[in-house]
């Protein structure tokens, strides 16, 4: 049986720590494709040296041609500006917009058969660009965001609550920014939803730090955006489409009618398989989730139509 090829586009802090996590998974020769070829091949060469250490043997190449991605079964695209402190992610539209065009592209033209996942901000307009340029089936082109939103809901109700982490379950829709939705109904500890653990006001406050978790760090870090959790993310939904696994979890999905929403991709409950996207879970929403989808959705729609004006002007 032939190994698994999974090419990673943008080697910088999240694509290289991507590439990082699934070499440990022992489940996919590596590429990694960057302008940068000095840095591509060093992080490249790097991870081989710690393969006798951490038990990984397969192939990680570092390259600036976008043909040795030819054969993947999965393309990651992570190139593009990180977030500065003070900058909407929309801000990053028409700095990103053009280089994930170019990595979509080349996508098409070498790995006319994987599956996409948009891990570049703005995401959830990230993935339009990808999905345009790239014309494959919508379940082929998948964003990253709500897998890293939902286990930064899980990391905050555990530590909040003084529990394991692996007994915390969270659910967050929408678009992969200020107006993301967490769930508190459809989150749980044990089973159990938080509403019946916490306070009202305890749930609002880790909501509300859940919707500026990744600015937090932004903060902190002044000149770069997180990176760690994206990665995991990002080499989580990986392992479920090159495993099969079937994997139950929010991502942007272009969405044609579900929960209301035409031609979007936004945040939602999906079947990650082979196949991609292999199926959308439509959950029954309070009024109040049902409007707060609907913002988010609003939101990236306009990032949409910046999009739209963008590309008509150059």
């Amino acid at each position: 049986m032939s190994r698994k090829k999974v090419s990673i586009i943008g080697a910088g802090n999240v694509g290289a720590k991507a590439t990082y996590y699934i070499a440990e998974k022992v489940i996919a020769d590596l590429v990694m494709v960057d302008i940068a070829e000095g840095t591509t091949r060093a992080k490249a060469l790097d991870f081989l040296h710690a393969g006798p250490l951490r038990r990984y043997d397969g192939p990680i190449r570092g390259t600036t041609d976008y043909a040795e991605i030819a054969g993947s079964d999965v393309v990651v695209i992570t190139a593009g500006l990180a977030r500065r402190p003070g900058m909407d992610r929309m801000d990053l539209l028409k700095a990103n917009a053009e280089i994930v065009k170019t990595a979509s592209l080349n996508t098409a033209r070498y790995a006319p058969n994987a599956t996409v996942i948009v891990v570049s901000n703005p995401l959830d307009v990230m993935c339009h660009v990808a999905l345009r340029a790239t014309g494959f089936a919508i379940r082929r082109v998948v964003g990253m965001a709500g897998i890293l939103d939902s286990t930064r809901f899980r990391y905050f109700v555990a530590e909040e609550l003084g529990c394991a982490l692996s007994a915390v379950h969270a659910m967050v829709l929408g678009g992969h920014g200020d107006q993301m939705v967490p769930l508190p109904r459809f989150t749980t500890v044990g089973g159990i939803p938080i509403t019946e653990l916490m306070a009202p006001a305890t749930v609002a406050r880790l909501v509300d730090r859940t919707r500026n978790g990744g600015a937090e760090i932004v903060g902190y870090l002044k000149t770069g955006s997180a990176y760690y959790a994206p990665a995991a993310a990002a080499a989580e939904m990986v392992e479920a489409i090159l495993t099969d696994r079937k994997h139950f979890a929010p991502c942007a999905a272009y969405l044609r009618g579900e929960y209301g929403i035409e031609d979007l991709f936004i945040g939602v409950p999906v079947i990650l398989g082979r196949n991609g996207i292999e199926k959308i879970v439509e959950l029954e929403l309070t009024e109040e989730e049902k409007q707060g989808l609907r913002a988010s959705a609003d939101a990236v729609r306009k990032g949409v139509d910046d999009l739209n004006t963008f590309f008509r002007a150059t």
